[in-house]
Order: C-alpha cells, then sequence, then structure tokens
C-alpha cells in the first residue's frame, strides 16, 4: 500500500526566537509537516545551534508541526544522555519529537574539539550498539548493555516521551547503516552524498541504480517492519527557476538522464516534479521529501501533501 506524500523542512531562522516562532509558523500553514536542524560544530550557516533547544522553541509557536534534528552526529552523543534530551524534548514539544540519527563524518568538526572520529567501520559498530541503547531507553525507560562501545545499566530513566515510540529516522549508504535501519528505523532516509575520508562531501550517491541497491538492502533488512522512505533533497527548482540540463550536468557531474532519475534533484516544470516525484513513490516507495526552499517548493506540496 502507498504511503501518503508528505513534505519536511531542512532550514530556518535558528539562531533567532522571534524569527523562528513566525518561519514555522509559516511553513506549518504552507504544508509542511516537520522543520529539521542540524548537529555540526563550527561550521557557518544554519549548523552552528544546538540540534534541540531550537526545535521547542518551533513546536511552542505551532500546533501540528514535528520537529527534530536531521541527523545527530552519534559521535557526539552517549546514548543514555542522548535518550534523556530526546525524551525530555518530546514532552516539551507536546509529543511532536522525530529523532534524526546518523553515524557523523565531519572530521573538522572533531578536530576542532578535540574528539576523535572513529573509523567508518567502527562508527557504524559504535552507532548500531547507540540505537539498541537509545530504542529500549526511549521505549522501555530501562537497558542493561555491554558491549564494545557502551556499558549501560539504567534500572529506570525516570520520565517517560509523550509519544508511546519516538519515531528514529535513520539516514545513511552503506550496507551496514541501511541495514541498521531496517532493525531501528521507522523512517529510513536516502541521502545521496558519499564522504570522503575527511568527511568531504560528493554526489556519487545520487544515481538511480545506488538507490534501488539500497532499497533492497532495506527490504531484506526490515523483513515485515514498515518503514517510511525519504529523500534528503539537495536541490530544487521549479519553473523559470530551474536551470538548464548543462548548468545542472556541471554542478553534480552526471549525465541529464541521470539527473532526471534522482531524488535528489527536483528541478522542470511544477508538472515535471509532481510526475516525477509520482513515478519515484510506484518505482522506490519514496514518499516522505525534506527540502531547503520552502517558497520554492511551495507549489509541489500544494499539489501532493496528503495523497
Amino acid at each position: 500500500m502507498k504511503k501518503p506524500f508528505r513534505f519536511a523542512i531542512q532550514t530556518g531562522p535558528f539562531e533567532d526566537p522571534v524569527e523562528l516562532r513566525a518561519f514555522a509558523q509559516h511553513i506549518e500553514l504552507l504544508g509542511y509537516e516537520e522543520l529539521y536542524s542540524f548537529d555540526h560544530i563550527g561550521l557557518r550557516g544554519n549548523g552552528p545551534v544546538d540540534p534541540f533547544v531550537p526545535l521547542i522553541v518551533a513546536a511552542e509557536a505551532t500546533t501540528e508541526l514535528r520537529v527534530g534534528p536531521l541527523v545527530l552526529n552519534n559521535e557526539f552523543h552517549q546514548p543514555a544522555l542522548l535518550a534523556r534530551t530526546a525524551i525530555s524534548v518530546d514532552q516539551m514539544t507536546s509529543g511532536r519529537l522525530v529523532l534524526g540519527l546518523g553515524t557523523g563524518y565531519a572530521q573538522v568538526e572533531h578536530d576542532a574539539i578535540g574528539m576523535p572520529l572513529l573509523p567508518p567501520g567502527k562508527r557504524v559498530s559504535r552507532f548500531g550498539e547507540s540505537l539498541q541503547i537509545l530504542r529500549e531507553l526511549c521505549d522501555n525507560g530501562s537497558s542493561s548493555y555491554q558491549g564494545e562501545y557502551h556499558t549501560i545499566d539504567v534500572e529506570e530513566m525516570g520520565i517517560r516521551p509523550v509519544q508511546a515510540h519516538i519515531p528514529f529516522l535513520i539516514g545513511g549508504h552503506g550496507k551496514r547503516v541501511v541495514s541498521l535501519a531496517g532493525k531501528y528505523a521507522d523512517i529510513f532516509q536516502f541521502t545521496g552524498l558519499l564522504h570522503g575520508e575527511d568527511g568531504t562531501p560528493n554526489a556519487g550517491g545520487f544515481p538511480i541504480e545506488h538507490i534501488q541497491q539500497r532499497a533492497q538492502w532495506l527490504a531484506d533488512a526490515a523483513g515485515d517492519r514498515d518503514i517510511e522512505r525519504s529523500a534528503l533533497t539537495q536541490f530544487t527548482a521549479l519553473d523559470e527557476d530551474a536551470p538548464d540540463d548543462e548548468t545542472l550536468t556541471t554542478r553534480y557531474k552526471m549525465d541529464a538522464e541521470a539527473i532526471v532519475k534522482t531524488p535528489f534533484v527536483l528541478t522542470g516544470s511544477t508538472e515535471q516534479v509532481i510526475d516525477k516525484i509520482e513515478r519515484l513513490r510506484n518505482e522506490l516507495a519514496i514518499s516522505h521529501y525534506v527540502v531547503r526552499d520552502p517558497e520554492g517548493f511551495a507549489p509541489i506540496v500544494q499539489s501532493l501533501a496528503g495523497r
């Protein structure tokens, strides 16, 4: 059964509470269901703020808008303390938290704060331990776990979320992360971006063949679990704002046909983008999109949200 389309925003004036309240109210009126923050250290733009504090402000200003970090760098967080924060934020937002989780990748951020960044394989192993502990603490209020990276013996958290089950959004590209998502995610997000050893991003995951393979990995790992599929769209532009093919092929170092197929670039006429999103749901079951241009993408939201 097809899931209805849902749309979310990852951007905002997170450093100004007055502007953030107005922004959150505006995107809710436009039909977006969620507002996501970032989890970075020392980067310019929207990244440097705490990933949770602005979410409480946004939720207070709205009635139904769900909020969450997209995604947390697991290497920055101890799972029991993170569970305490997540449950507290879920309480403060009246049960509207979506907890976005990822492995982390940016060497420069870790260097800046003197925190080692584990190699990719160990990073994923630590991520798997954290997911198990977080799920147990958020759902049951207790966890007893001894692993390679974490030792936890919490008999009772003492607090409970408003939601019976805080949804986890897991983003990633590698097979082990996708398999963990099959076990723990309520929403799995195709990201499209690959990262070099130092965390430098590239569009290596954009080709549709890569996404098809990860969709199969997810299905194999999930079994009978019903996981919503999401795309973190890297570029959107409609109608007269849409760039020509040459601009896009130069920017992403892909041919025009590959760009037409990928969910990470949504450009063209409004009708073309609507057709593309519907096709991607039919082919890959992607029904959830996170974008960064709330005004420019609003015509798509108005046409497809809830369908």
